[in-house]
């Protein structure tokens, strides 16, 4: 399958509102980026994945206020994989509410499903050291 223009500008789309829906608090509707039985991956924070939306809406709501007051999507690169999926890696930039920020890499699995492109794969992989910890 050969990703078209609009299936690039939907997938990034897609994963810029992942930002503007969990700030806003509308867990409710994490179905419009993820499948149902997504892995969220948050492996590198010590965490289990969460399997389906409603463990997501669930560690979200269960973080409370430790949760960033903003999460900023930039630098999206999208690549075409077998069987239909897409391979997505993107920056998140998160702003907590005392003014401190961390930085993440999304690596996201996408497929085409009857609602659209829904992410049924990502793992969150925390950035700790400067170029990925190289020194030579």
């Amino acid at each position: 399958m050969a990703l078209n223009v609009e299936d690039r500008l939907v997938i990034s789309e897609l994963i810029a509102m992942h930002g503007h829906l969990c700030d806003s608090g509308e867990l409710e509707r994490l179905d419009e980026l993820f499948t149902g039985d997504v892995i969220y991956d948050v492996t590198d924070f010590g965490l289990e994945p969460l399997k389906g939306v409603q463990a997501i809406r669930a560690a979200a709501l269960a973080l409370g206020d430790a949760n960033p007051v903003g999460h900023h999507v930039t630098n999206v690169v999208i690549a075409e994989g077998s069987d239909g999926q897409v391979q997505a890696r993107s920056k998140g930039i998160g702003i907590n509410a005392d003014g401190t920020s961390g930085s993440v890499t999304y690596e996201d699995v996408l497929v085409l499903t009857e609602q659209g492109w829904r992410i049924s794969y990502r793992k969150v992989v925390a950035r700790r050291v400067p170029l990925g910890g190289r020194t030579e």
